[in-house]
């Protein structure tokens, strides 16, 4: 699942493609408005909170999408595979030739631009965004501290924009067991880190994701996707647990025994 940073660029590159362009001829092809013809509106703006996307018109009207594990948006100037047509929940084309494409985009709500605070008011503080409070952020994590560490840094109710990638990660940097109540680390500390990593990886280039500093393959992440090869750090055996098992689509966790304390 596309994570809080993944989106934030998304929207960057949407911005460049479209932003003040008019869609001469597109639709909705999804979601309660499945059919509405988007013609002559103009795009102005792409705009993210977690991992919740908002394109907004000049008719006072928003596209809210969520890409969840399998959507995607594609930019093109030639039309896509006759094959892959089926896929497209909307299609923008433009003024300028180029032609945006919602591919399999399971959410996909079109309400007045107003209505987006009926799904912010859902989510926690956003460090990619203006608005980012820290210690509101930091509140809502401390209500809980008995919470599982990841379960708690998972809730966009609390923290928007962190996914399963980087609550393993910021787990391992706070040397925290992945299941240790959050209490038993800094929450603050926790808090302050998970934005500067989130506003490294979404704005510097080459850094997309990178958590150790190195962009050699296998060598970008301390845990994640690392199940059974040697800590970089210490060199123990990672270890990985399924959320359900024997199911390769379910979330997983991954830590490393020595380098974060055990959940007890």
């Amino acid at each position: 699942m596309p994570e809080g940073d993944s989106v934030y660029r998304l929207a960057r590159r949407l911005h460049s493609a479209s932003t003040g362009r008019t869609i001469v001829t597109g639709e909705l092809r999804s979601g309660s408005h499945a059919g509405t013809k988007l013609d002559d509106r103009r795009i102005l703006s792409h705009d993210t909170h977690g991992k919740h996307l908002f394109t907004r018109f000049d008719d006072g009207w928003s596209l809210h999408t969520h890409l969840k594990m399998q959507g995607s948006w594609s930019v093109t100037r030639r039309p896509i595979p006759r094959a892959e047509m089926h896929r497209v929940r909307c299609r923008f084309a433009l003024d300028d030739g180029a032609t945006l494409w919602g591919i399999d985009v399971p959410v996909m709500e079109y309400a007045p631009t107003a209505e987006e605070r009926l799904v912010r008011e859902r989510l926690g503080p956003d460090p990619l965004r203006a608005d980012w409070d820290a210690a509101e952020a930091t509140r809502r994590l401390s209500r809980r501290p008995d919470r599982p560490t990841v379960a708690a840094l998972l809730d966009q109710a609390n923290l928007a924009g962190l996914g399963n990638l980087w609550v393993n990660e910021l787990a391992f940097l706070r040397g925290i067991h992945p299941f240790a109540p959050i209490g038993r680390t800094d929450i603050a500390a926790l808090v302050d880190l998970a934005a500067r990593c989130l506003r490294i990886s979404a704005t510097v280039p080459g850094m997309y994701q990178v958590t150790t500093g190195n962009r050699a393959r296998g060598s970008m992440h301390w845990v994640v996707g690392r199940a059974g090869r040697p800590c970089l750090r210490c060199g123990t055996r990672i270890e990985v647990v399924a959320e359900v098992p024997d199911d390769p689509g379910r979330r997983r966790t991954w830590w490393c025994p020595r380098c974060q304390s055990h959940a007890t």
